[in-house]
C-alpha cells in the first residue's frame, strides 16, 4: 500500500489529479498495475490525512478547501513554523546544520528542489515534539499539497528557494530572531501567492472528462 499511497500522493502534488478532481480507482489501479484493493486502501489512507473526501453514494474527490480555510491554515503555519525555526536555530548541532546546508546546496546544483523538505527538517530539529507532530504528521500532507499549489504562481518557486537559503544562513549564524522573521515572511508570501492563485481559479470551469470542477 505504501508504494501506491506515495504514487497517488505524487499525482496530487503534481496536479495530475487536481483540487476537487475525481479519484478514479479503476484508472489508478491500471496505472500502478495493481488490483483495486491496494488502491482502495491507499485512498482510505489519504482520506485519513484529509487529502481526499468521499460522501456516501458520491465519488471520492481530492480535497478542495475554500480560500478562507487555506489562508487560516497558512496563518497557523506562519506562527508555528516561526517558532520551530527559532527553536531549531538554538537547538540543532553544528553538524546537523552543516549537513542540511550541504544537502540544500546539492539539491540546488542538481535542480532537485522538491527532494529536500527544509520545513520538515527544521521541525524535526526544533526539539519540540508537539510542533514536530503538528507539522510532520497532522498537517504534513495537506501542507505539502497546498505548498505545491502556492509554488505554481509564476516565479514563486525560485523566490521560495532563495528565501530558504536566507533562512538556513540565519540559522547557521545562530540568529534566531532573523531566522524567525525570515520564516514568517516566507510563509506570508506563500500565503499571498496561494490566495491569488485560488482566487484566479475560482470561476474557472473545467472539462467534465478530466474529473475536475471549478475551484
Amino acid at each position: 500500500m505504501d508504494t501506491v499511497f506515495q504514487g497517488i500522493f505524487d499525482l496530487l502534488i503534481a496536479g495530475e489529479i487536481p483540487l476537487g478532481g475525481v479519484v478514479n480507482e479503476a484508472l489508478l489501479a491500471e496505472r500502478f498495475k495493481v488490483s483495486r484493493g491496494p488502491v482502495r486502501e491507499a485512498v482510505k489512507a489519504l482520506q485519513g490525512r484529509g487529502l481526499i473526501t468521499k460522501e456516501p453514494y458520491l465519488k471520492a474527490r481530492v480535497v478542495d478547501l475554500s480560500v478562507a480555510d487555506m489562508v487560516q491554515i497558512f496563518q497557523l503555519r506562519e506562527s508555528v513554523e516561526g517558532m520551530a525555526v527559532r527553536l531549531a536555530t538554538r537547538a540543532m548541532p553544528d553538524e546537523a546544520l552543516d549537513q542540511l546546508l550541504a544537502e540544500f546546496a546539492d539539491a540546488d546544483r542538481k535542480q532537485k528542489r522538491p527532494a529536500l523538505d527544509v520545513h520538515v527538517r527544521i521541525a524535526e530539529g526544533c526539539g519540540n515534539g508537539r510542533i514536530q507532530s503538528l507539522l510532520c504528521d497532522e498537517l504534513y500532507y495537506l501542507l505539502r499539497l497546498y505548498r505545491a499549489r502556492s509554488g505554481d504562481t509564476p516565479g514563486r518557486r525560485d523566490d521560495a528557494f532563495a528565501e530558504h537559503w536566507q533562512i538556513l544562513r540565519a540559522m547557521k549564524a545562530r540568529d534566531a530572531d532573523l531566522a524567525e522573521s525570515l520564516m514568517r515572511s516566507h510563509i506570508a508570501r506563500a500565503t499571498e501567492s496561494l490566495q491569488e492563485l485560488l482566487d484566479s481559479e475560482g470561476g474557472a470551469e473545467a472539462s467534465p472528462a478530466s474529473g475536475q470542477k471549478s475551484a
